[in-house]
C-alpha cells in the first residue's frame, strides 16, 4: 500500500500518530534519524527523499488494519498532496536561503532586475509536470557509461600534448572514461597526511568571471522550478574551487578558492543532465549549448583557474577479513554503491564509497586537504554522522571531527598509528563537468575492525543500494568492472584502487592485473 502523489511531512506525522509512537520511537521504526522526523512535525508540506517515500510505504502496508483506519481518518482533513506540494515550493521560492541565494546570483550574473528570476521560477512552477520529470530520469537512467565516454570523446577530439583520456584493460575488460588525466597524474600512492596532501586555501581568488546569456539563464530556471518541483533539497555551501593543480608521486599540491553550491548547480552541475538528455533524444552531441558555453574546448578543461572548477573525492574502500569455512580464505571486503536518485552528481549510478564534494566543515584553511573530506564523507556515508551532514541541519559544532565527537569506528581507526590507511592513487578533470576527481584508496588491514564493527557500517541516504565484493573473487570483481552503470568517475576510482590494492594487498588480492593507457 503507497500514497499515490507520494509522502509529505504531515502524512508521515499522521502515521506516527495512527502507530502510536513517539517521535524517537517512530524514527527508529522507519530506521531514520529522529530530527528528520522533528523536520516533518515543523515542515507538515516537506516531502521526503525518494527512498524514504519507500520506507514509508512499506511501513504502511505493514500496519494493522486498525492503524491503516486510524491513519486514513487522521488524513481525511488534510489538503490533497498536490497542493500542498505546491505550496511547499512556493512557499520555498520566497524564503528558503538556499533557493533565494540562486535566484540573487542568477540576476547579477545575468544582468536583470532584481526579482526578475524568482517571477522566471514562479511562472515555470505552474508547467512543471513531475510524472514527466519522473520518466525523463528513467530515460537517463538507461544511458550508459560507455554511451557517455563515447560522446565526449567525439565532442571534444583528442590532443598530442600528454593528456588524454583515462582507459584500462582489466582481465577482459576494457575501459574507457571521460577522465581527462596524464601519466604523471596517475599512480600517486600519496600518503593523506599532512606532508603530502598539499592543497593550499588562497582566499583573495576573485568570483569566476560568468556572465548568463538568454539560454542559460532559462536553463538555470528551468532547473531550479524543477528542483522546487520535486522537492529536491540542497544548502547553498561553500565548495572549494580549483585555481591550480601540481601533481606528483606521493604529493598533492596546487590552490583552492572558494565559490558556492548554489552557483555550481545552475552553472557548470547542468551539463551532464543536457548530454544525456542529448543521448536519449537522439540530437548530435555537438548540439551542446551549454556545453559550447562553458565547457567548448580541452583548452577550456584544462584552464581550471579560469572556470568554475567544483569537484570532489571518492574511495575505493578495502576492510581485511579473516578467512571463513563459508566464505573462503583471508581476503578484503570492497564496498559498492548504487547512488541514489536523489543525489546532485552521479544520480541512479554505480560508484565506490564514500563520495563526496570537496568542501570545507568549519576550518577553511586545514579542510583544503583532500583527506579531510575524506575523514569526513567516511563518517557520514560509513559510520552513520547525520550531524556532519549539511543537507539535515544547520552545522553548529565549532569542530565536528574533533575527537570526542567521532563515531566509534572511525576513533579506533585513529586511534592507534597505521590502522587507516589512506592512499590518493590519481588526479583527473571529469569531461562530464568538468569537475576535478581525487579518487583514493582506504585500506584497514587489521581484521578485528571488519569484525568488531562491519555491522555497524550503513550508507546514508545519498545511497539506494549497497554492495560487497572479495578481493580474492577475480570472476566477479571482472564482472563489477564491466558493469555499465558505472559514473565515469566512479569506475577511474575503482579500477586505480584495485590497480594499487594488488601491489600492496599480498596474498588477500585476487584480480587481474591492471594497465592503464592515455587515449
Amino acid at each position: 500500500m503507497s500514497l499515490s502523489n507520494g509522502w509529505t511531512g504531515a502524512d508521515a506525522c499522521a502515521l506516527q500518530d495512527a502507530l502510536r509512537l513517539s517521535q524517537e520511537a517512530f524514527a527508529e521504526h522507519l530506521g531514520v534519524h529522529s530530527r528528520t522526523v522533528g523536520y516533518w512535525h515543523k515542515k507538515p508540506t516537506s516531502r521526503p527523499n525518494p527512498e524514504v517515500q519507500q520506507v514509508l510505504d512499506v511501513a504502511l502496508e505493514r500496519a494493522s488494519d486498525e492503524v491503516k483506519a486510524r491513519f486514513a481518518e487522521a488524513r481525511a482533513g488534510s489538503p490533497p498532496a498536490a497542493t500542498a506540494a505546491t505550496s511547499e515550493a512556493e512557499q520555498r521560492l520566497a524564503a528558503d536561503p538556499n533557493i533565494v541565494a540562486a535566484l540573487d546570483w542568477l540576476d547579477e550574473r545575468a544582468a536583470r532586475e532584481p526579482g526578475t528570476a524568482r517571477r522566471a521560477v514562479a511562472s515555470r512552477l505552474a508547467q512543471v509536470d513531475v510524472n514527466s520529470l519522473r520518466d525523463r530520469g528513467s530515460r537517463r537512467g538507461r544511458v550508459d557509461q560507455h554511451a557517455v565516454a563515447d560522446a565526449l570523446a567525439t565532442y571534444y577530439g583528442r590532443r598530442s600534448d600528454g593528456y588524454g583520456r583515462y582507459a584500462a584493460t582489466f582481465g577482459h575488460v576494457e575501459a574507457n572514461t571521460s577522465i581527462l588525466t596524464r601519466s604523471d597524474w596517475l599512480d600517486l600512492d600519496c600518503p593523506m597526511d599532512a606532508s603530502h596532501d598539499r592543497l593550499a586555501l588562497v582566499r583573495t581568488a576573485g568570483d569566476v568571471p560568468v556572465s548568463l546569456d538568454e539560454q542559460a539563464f532559462d536553463q538555470a530556471v528551468q532547473r531550479l522550478a524543477e528542483s522546487l518541483t520535486l522537492g529536491v533539497r540542497f544548502i547553498n555551501m561553500p565548495l572549494y574551487r580549483l585555481l591550480s593543480a601540481d601533481m606528483g608521486p606521493q604529493s598533492i599540491g596546487g590552490t583552492v578558492g572558494v565559490t558556492s553550491f548554489a552557483e555550481y548547480i545552475v552553472t557548470m552541475d547542468l551539463l551532464e543532465g543536457e548530454l544525456v538528455d542529448a543521448l536519449t533524444s537522439g540530437t548530435e552531441t555537438c548540439t551542446l549549448p551549454l556545453r559550447d558555453r562553458y565547457l567548448p574546448d580541452l583548452d577550456a578543461v584544462l584552464d581550471v583557474g579560469g572556470r568554475l572548477t567544483a569537484g570532489g573525492t571518492l574511495a575505493l574502500c578495502a576492510f581485511a577479513r579473516p578467512a571463513d569455512p563459508f566464505r573462503g580464505p583471508a581476503d578484503y571486503v570492497l564496498l559498492v554503491q548504487e547512488r541514489s536518485g536523489h543525489v546532485i552528481n552521479a544520480a541512479r549510478r554505480l560508484a565506490v564509497i564514500p563520495k563526496g564534494f570537496h568542501q570545507p566543515l568549519t576550518d577553511f584553511r586545514a579542510d583544503a586537504q583532500v583527506g579531510a573530506t575524506m575523514r569526513r564523507e567516511m563518517e557520514e556515508e560509513l559510520f552513520g554522522r547525520h550531524d556532519i551532514d549539511n543537507t539535515v541541519g544547520d552545522q553548529r559544532s565549532a569542530d565536528p571531527m574533533h575527537p570526542s565527537r567521532l563515531s566509534e569506528p572511525m576513533r579506533w581507526l585513529l586511534g592507534e598509528p597505521g590502522r587507516l590507511r589512506m592512499e590518493c592513487t590519481g588526479f583527473g578533470l571529469n569531461l562530464v563537468s568538468g569537475n576535478f576527481e581525487f579518487p583514493l584508496l582506504i585500506v584497514v588491514d587489521d581484521e578485528e575492525f571488519w569484525q568488531r564493527y562491519g555491522g555497524l557500517i550503513e550508507a546514508n541516504w545519498e545511497t539506494a543500494n549497497l554492495r560487497q565484493y572479495s578481493s580474492a573473487d577475480p570472476e566477479l570483481v571482472e564482472e563489477l568492472a564491466a558493469d555499465v552503470a558505472w559514473s565515469n568517475e566512479g569506475l577511474f576510482a575503482l579500477l586505480q584502487g584495485l590497480r594499487r590494492l594488488k601491489e600492496i594487498g599480498g596474498s588477500r588480492v585476487n584480480v587481474p592485473a591492471i594497465e592503464w593507457e592515455i587515449r
